[in-house]
């Protein structure tokens, strides 16, 4: 299975030339450390930042730079801070290309669930509702199952949805998976050692499995 890293490594060759990103809290945000050199791509953070650049090393960490998850980030040269609501404005006028979220559940519909567990606590919904309604393209990162072995790739999602019909396509430990417009999730590829039967035992949706499926590669 893979690592988080290898996750967000995976989901780094998604990304294309041009593109604004939005990258949520969780395994999405370490897809900052593998954008590849020769592209010309800008990540955006809801709390008002355009220009994210990797993770700081510790001699680098700046307290007053921080990622919608709090986490201490840098800057690449030509980054921007302005205030949140005009972040939100960028986001619901439709200019982030694409939005990469962690997620509790996704169904085979794309719907997602990735931001309340009722009955726990919770700080609020940040903007993933915003981000799903606008952005033109949704990509999960996430693991294939819950800690006590539960699939969280789904008929239906059990847990508050937000947002319906939007996820593209999923990278989790097992596998890379596409949502077909008319349901079921697409194995596109396996991780490195995982087995077709592995995945399906643990994809409690519907699978659809078209010809010869390859294992992941990272470069």
């Amino acid at each position: 299975m893979l690592t988080k890293e290898q996750i967000a490594k995976r989901i780094a060759k998604e990304v294309k030339n041009g593109q604004y990103i939005n990258l949520g809290i969780g395994i999405p945000t370490l897809v900052a450390n593998y954008i590849p050199e020769n592209l010309d791509v800008v990540l955006q953070s809801e709390n008002g930042l355009l220009g994210i650049g990797p993770f700081p090393s510790e001699d680098k960490v700046d307290p007053d730079l921080i990622n919608a998850g709090k986490q201490t980030i840098t800057m690449v040269p030509g980054s921007v801070l302005f205030n949140s609501s005009e972040s939100f404005a960028m986001i619901r006028g439709g200019h982030v290309h694409l939005t990469i979220l962690g997620a509790m559940e996704v169904s085979e519909n794309g719907d997602i669930a990735n931001w309340k567990i009722p009955g726990k606590m919770v700080k609020g919904m940040g903007g993933a509702m915003d981000l799903v309604a606008s952005a033109e393209n949704i990509i999960v990162a996430m693991q294939h199952c819950s800690k006590d072995g539960q699939s969280k790739l789904l008929p239906e999602c059990s847990l508050p949805l937000t947002g319906r019909k939007c996820v593209k396509k999923i990278v989790s430990d097992l596998a890379v998976l596409e949502v077909s417009p008319d349901g079921g999730f697409i194995l596109k590829e396996r991780a490195p050692g995982v087995s077709i039967e592995e995945i399906q035992a643990k994809t409690a949706g519907k699978l659809i499995i078209e010809g010869e499926i390859p294992e992941m590669t990272f470069e």
